[in-house]
């Protein structure tokens, strides 16, 4: 076994370790919890944590490996989400194994936002730089807003579904049967949805996120996007289809992104179309730029970390978001020692100059 691993290429052996760290933290953290040596408070955030972490690998496909910044990729958690929640419902009383529909659920999900990032992508591929970065960030208000228009419920005849643009209807214009139910009511979101999501399903997400963007880097289309990434002329002089690959990147991300959307939505009772939001997509930005772009291993750690610290910090009451904001510099600094050193350097002068005032 450590003969074959020696023998294997250095890309591969990082691959190989990549796999064997999540899943010794896996096990950890799954012997702890189960001990009950987590706090309440942490268990609750594992759900999440895969989320992200699903969310920023699949960013990083999108912006380290393809080179385009995008700035809705929450849109797509949102139709996940969304989509996920709807199916998991409308099929609880034919299928009542929860493990079966959050597995329905999740394959739902990724589907309609992989159709949202293949209708998205056609016109905005064809865009660089800030241009395709403001039309994907309208991607993601446009979703949030139809989806705060959306009333949808279900009974014995199926799904029911009203598209309220004017503000008028209500989930009683549904008319649903006797014994039906109603899934999302509008701008009041998804309400009362059975808590399905668990944390061996975000740990297979995760590992699945993994071996597909792993793969597909290092495969001849990872390859031929990374081209487009450093160079497009060139790229597309010696015959590389720069829709083709692009199109294959992004839409990658979207469908990711979606699956993790249907995971998160089911972990909680009640979501709301504004959990989705901007700020939502720069956070996971945040996951990627922190990590490293292109890095795997960067955003999986930057993602785990920058989820557990507003709750460590919640002991600092009203300064936890100051903490936790010069954490975020000091990290951005971090990346670069030259920097740090002048920061730090700066903050010893002007401690100086005070001190000599003072005195």
């Amino acid at each position: 076994m450590l003969k074959w691993f020696k023998n294997a290429k250095k890309e591969n052996r990082t691959d190989y370790l990549t796999y064997l760290g999540v899943v010794l933290a896996f096990i950890i953290i799954a012997i702890l919890n189960n001990a009950g040596l987590l706090p309440r408070s942490r268990a609750g955030q594992l759900v999440p944590i895969c989320c992200y972490i699903v969310m920023a690998v699949s960013l990083n496909l999108t912006v380290g490996i393809l080179g385009e910044l995008s700035l809705g990729h929450a849109g797509f958690m949102s139709v996940g989400a969304f989509s996920g929640v709807i199916a998991s419902q409308a099929l609880a009383a034919s299928i009542p194994s929860a493990p079966l529909r959050l597995l329905i659920a999740m394959v739902v999900g990724a589907l309609f936002a992989a159709v949202a990032g293949f209708i998205i992508g056609m016109p905005v591929l064809r865009l660089h730089g800030d241009y395709l970065a403001i039309v994907t960030l309208a991607f993601g208000e446009i979703i949030k807003e139809i989806i705060n228009c959306l009333i949808v419920g279900s009974d014995a005849n199926g799904l029911h579904v009203i598209f309220n643009v004017k503000g008028l209807k209500t989930a009683e214009d549904l008319n649903l049967l006797e014994g039906g139910k109603i899934i999302i009511k509008g701008a009041q979101g998804a309400a009362g949805t059975e808590t399905i999501s668990s944390f061996t399903a975000g740990f297979i997400l995760v590992m699945i996120t993994l071996i597909i963007v792993l793969n597909l880097v290092r495969s001849r289309s990872g390859r031929a996007i990374m081209a487009l990434r450093d160079n497009r002329i060139a790229a597309e002089s010696v015959g590389i289809n720069v829709t083709e690959y692009k199109m294959m990147g992004f839409v990658t991300s979207a469908t990711l992104a979606g699956a993790a959307g249907a995971l998160y939505g089911l972990n909680y009772s009640n979501l709301l179309a504004t959990k989705f939001d901007f700020n939502t997509s720069i956070l996971v930005l945040v996951f990627v730029v922190l990590g490293g772009l292109g890095n795997i291993w960067g955003s999986i750690i930057a993602a785990t970390v920058l989820t557990i610290l507003p709750e460590a910090l919640r002991g600092f009451d009203s300064y936890r978001m100051l903490v936790y904001a010069i954490v975020l510099i000091l990290v951005m600094l971090g990346t670069n020692n030259e920097k740090l050193k002048i920061f730090f350097a700066g903050l010893a002068k002007k401690a100086k100059k005070a001190k000599k005032g003072g005195a």
